[in-house]
């Protein structure tokens, strides 16, 4: 799909409106777009008037907020550093910063989380952040957080054409700006989180949700297969 302009505006608005419909969600489907150098932030943006980590912003996001964020105005140098804006923070790469917290044993299990993870390969200048709908953008993510019912729909969708069984990576900690941000980019298949320990800190994920990313090429196919399955499997599913 080629489309600039209003065209490419009102397409997103049509996925977001058929996401909506089809998988009962409670929130917006959120536009994600890493910004390179030598690229513009999108006009639908405005910069944040304070410091917000990854995860702050697409939570305010599926809320409706569109936001521009440039590398200064991300407030968590965890996210920061596997979306491509920053290095490392030594206290991370050596496991001391996630040890304090207490859900690893010893600073090297943190660590072993650190060296692990997956990051953007290219530098980023910034980021979008915005409802599906408002995006006038092509993302390169687009993230739903949802109750598990909602969330299950996209292993058959993504299972639909070629059958087999799909994996999912996460780790206790990262789940917005590595699992449903990262990985998806990297590696071009949708992945789901159950959260983590920030998310369920600083945003107001509720305790029955958990989060998905998916890359943007895959959901024009997405909402043609929901069309069908909205009369056929998930007329026959128990949804609520």
């Amino acid at each position: 799909m080629t489309c600039t302009g209003e065209t490419l505006l009102d397409t997103n608005k049509n996925y977001a409106q058929q996401l909506k419909d089809a998988l009962k969600l409670r929130h917006e489907p959120v536009a994600v777009k890493l910004i390179r150098e030598g690229e513009e932030f999108p006009a639908c943006c405005s910069r944040p008037e304070a410091q917000m980590s990854h995860c702050q912003a697409v939570f305010a996001a599926k809320n409706g907020a569109c936001l521009a964020m440039a590398a200064e105005d991300e407030s968590c140098h965890v996210g920061s550093s596997a979306l491509g804006m920053a290095e490392t923070p030594e206290k991370v790469a050596s496991g001391e910063f996630h040890a304090k917290i207490g859900m690893h044993d010893t600073p090297e299990a943190a660590a072993k989380m650190i060296a692990e993870r997956k990051v953007i390969p290219y530098k980023v200048i910034g980021e979008a952040v915005c409802p599906l709908a408002k995006a006038d953008f092509v993302p390169d993510t687009v993230e739903i957080v949802d109750i598990p019912e909602r969330i299950y729909w996209v292993v058959p969708l993504e299972t639909a054409e070629r059958g087999g069984r799909v994996s999912f990576s996460t780790s206790p900690f990262q789940c917005a700006c590595e699992d449903i941000t990262v990985i998806p980019i990297v590696t071009g298949a949708p992945n789901i989180s159950i959260g983590c320990f920030g998310c369920r800190k600083k945003t107001d994920m509720k305790a029955d949700e958990m989060a998905v990313g998916i890359p943007y090429g895959r959901i024009e196919g997405y909402v043609s297969r929901l069309g069908r399955y909205t009369a056929g499997p998930m007329a026959k599913a128990k949804r609520d």
